[in-house]
């Protein structure tokens, strides 16, 4: 897809619609090309009425590839990529903030929040990472690099320049990039032994928001340490080999410190692994049980941290590290 002739606005990226028919392979390649643009999007938004669709001519300023303004009867560009600001409603202000962790010409590197999504998705399109730092920063070309889940705190690179993110984003498609996540959830079995590695077939279900484990090659690769042992009325002990107590009956279960490594980058990996193994990690709303959280309630946070991230830089060939500012807990 070309890159879109049109900035974002107020932080938020253009949409962008591809016309019908043209000599490439798309998903629309075979229907019939429209004679107007104005047929067109009447056929693609059946449901709006005639308003809303000039609309996004007008307020939504639509453009071609080329960035050349759109007309209500000019011809369409068969197989031809449009793009135009579709109008996004306001939003609830999620009340976290990030902070910036390191910056140079071409990386942003922040701490993301618990509840505050990575990317415009779904219901939150300002509420974002991206779109906030866009704004903050003042700097319109921002794009997530990776992924991170909404409700898992920690480190979020962000690209600054088009012209040298194909070569960072290769360092995560290619698996060129270690990292390293800090987890809590209950104490083990005394009969679970560490390091442990995990491995499964991960799949997700349309329309679910589990990823189930199901039979067949794996595809999605953990490593799990345990760290440490919290309870709530001891200090932490520094010394992870130790077994964990035994408890009398009503005492309070003790809380294990984890390292999580995901070897692969599928969604929920570390939160099914670490289910999976009969230790949810703590404040999941989905595992093991979906409670159809809100997502404005942010009383119980998923006790998850990307903790830190490891490669070689593509530009210098010099090794980088960051480390998250965030700690987890602490428990109550």
């Amino acid at each position: 897809m070309p890159r879109s002739p049109l900035p974002p606005r107020e932080g938020i990226s253009a949409t962008s619609l591809r016309a019908p028919g043209g000599k490439s392979t798309h998903d629309k390649n075979h229907l019939p090309v429209p004679d107007t643009i104005g047929e067109w999007l009447e056929a693609e938004f059946p449901d709006a009425d005639d308003e809303a669709r000039r609309s996004l001519l007008s307020t939504g300023d639509m453009r071609d590839e080329t960035g050349v303004p759109v007309n209500w009867d000019d011809s369409v560009i068969p197989g031809g990529f449009y793009f135009f600001h579709r109008p996004v409603p306001a939003e609830e202000r999620i009340p976290f903030e990030m902070s910036i962790v390191f910056e140079d010409d071409d990386l942003l590197v922040v701490d993301k929040p618990h509840f505050l999504a990575s990317t415009p998705n779904g219901r939150f399109v300002r509420e974002c990472v991206v779109t906030r730092a866009r704004l903050d920063f003042n700097q319109p070309d921002l794009v997530a690099i990776h992924r991170l889940d909404r409700i898992t705190a920690g480190l979020l690179i962000l690209s600054k320049r088009p012209e040298t993110r194909g070569r960072y984003q290769s360092l995560f498609q290619n698996r060129s990039v270690t990292k390293t996540y800090r987890a809590l959830a209950a104490m083990p079995p005394t009969d679970m032994e560490f390091p442990l590695s995990k491995e499964s077939r991960l799949v997700k279900p349309r329309g679910g928001r589990q990823v189930l484990e199901v039979d067949g090659e794996p595809n999605a690769f953990s490593t799990i340490s345990l760290l440490d042992e919290r309870t709530p009325t001891s200090p932490r002990r520094s010394e992870a080999t130790v077994p964990p107590p035994r408890r009398s009956e009503g005492e309070r279960p003790s809380i294990g410190e984890y390292e999580l490594h995901p070897l692969t980058g599928k969604t929920h990996q570390l939160r099914v692994h670490m289910n999976s193994l009969g230790l949810p990690i703590l404040g999941d709303p989905v595992y093991p049980v979906d409670l159809s959280p809100d997502p404005y309630d942010f009383s119980s946070p998923l006790q998850l941290l990307a903790a830190s991230i490891e490669f070689d830089d593509p530009l210098t060939r010099r090794p980088r590290r960051f480390e998250s500012g965030l700690t987890l807990g602490p428990m109550p």
